[in-house]
């Protein structure tokens, strides 16, 4: 038996995360929910890390199956797919990797809004498709221009975008639980009057139960005809059947989207429409951030189990020492 600590990876095929870890642990792979189930009893006794490599469920019933586990190194900065509260109770430390994704999000929300307003992914297939010796591009009805943005969530990565779209010569304002000590920028307590003051919402909150489909029919309708809305958050904090309504019948205007509810399965309703920008969640998604992610996960895992402090702990299991 090796004198390595044994360590589940637990997700998508990283090779980055694997062959970091494999070095200086024993490493088990398992990519879903029924691998975990099915892997022996002895092993899972043993298992004391855990690398969560994408967006896969570690609930108490999973985490449960490992009696031994001190850490759950998460990739991706939103972690609403790992128990934060039994990982608490029982001891467990949380990572995220915070930090290393921020610019390349906020590039992303940043450039989804500009295609959505501007209609470049209509106007460049309009050239692929051999149109314009027929006649120019029609005028895109929106504009950057002229528009007051709304932020909900102005954690790091939000105010990443704020500082872009301020640079843009666009009014900024945002909605948190609280207001964030030294930002200029207007605070909203409460989300409803911020969307009546604006016509643009980003957002990039976290997802769980907290912000589940807080963004509803009555948000939508306070935003109004000339409203869209930029979601890089996640999916569940749309209800999306009202957003599509919302899309429809022209309480809105449109809407890009990096995240859905039930993806990588998108409604075909949002596929059909026209004013709708829609990306596989890639906001995060070129191989130099993608790759500083999963270092970090490595990297968290490596200073636990040397005795060092974990880099990015989450709130909820905040390092208190040992």
């Amino acid at each position: 038996m090796s004198d390595k600590i044994d360590v589940l990876i637990y997700g998508p095929l990283k090779p980055l995360v694997e062959k970091g870890l494999s070095a200086q642990f024993s490493t088990y792979s398992c990519r879903g929910v029924a691998d975990v189930e099915a892997l022996p009893a002895d092993v899972a006794a043993r298992i004391r890390g855990l690398a969560v490599t994408g967006l896969v469920q570690a609930n108490a019933a999973m985490l449960a199956r490992f009696p031994r586990l001190e850490m759950v190194a998460s990739f991706g900065v939103g972690y609403d797919h790992v128990d934060v509260n039994y990982a608490r109770e029982h001891n467990i430390i949380v990572t995220n990797t915070p930090d290393v994704l921020t610019e390349e999000v906020a590039d992303t929300a940043l450039g989804l809004l500009i295609a959505t307003l501007r209609e470049f992914i209509p106007a460049e297939r309009y050239v692929r498709e051999g149109k314009w010796p027929g006649g120019n591009f029609r005028l895109s009805p929106h504009s950057l221009r002229d528009r007051t943005v709304g932020i909900v969530g102005m954690g790091r990565i939000g105010q990443a975008i704020a500082r872009r779209v301020e640079a843009s010569a666009v009014p900024v304002v945002y909605h948190s639980r609280r207001p964030v000590e030294g930002l200029k920028y207007k605070h909203y307590p409460n989300l409803i009057e911020m969307a009546k003051d604006v016509d643009t919402l980003i957002l990039i909150t976290p997802g769980g139960p907290s912000t589940a489909k807080m963004i509803n029919a009555d948000v939508l309708k306070a935003l109004g005809r000339r409203g869209v809305v930029i979601n890089v958050a996640r999916g569940s904090v749309v209800d999306e059947e009202a957003l599509i309504a919302a899309l429809k019948d022209g309480t809105i205007a449109a809407a890009g989207l990096d995240v859905f509810a039930s993806e990588p399965n998108v409604p075909k309703a949002l596929i059909e429409m026209d004013n709708v920008v829609l990306l596989p969640h890639i906001a995060s998604a070129s191989v130099t951030t993608r790759d500083a992610m999963d270092q970090l996960v490595v990297d968290n895992l490596k200073n636990w189990f040397s005795g060092k402090p974990p880099i990015t702990p989450v709130p909820e299991t905040p390092f208190k020492g040992r």
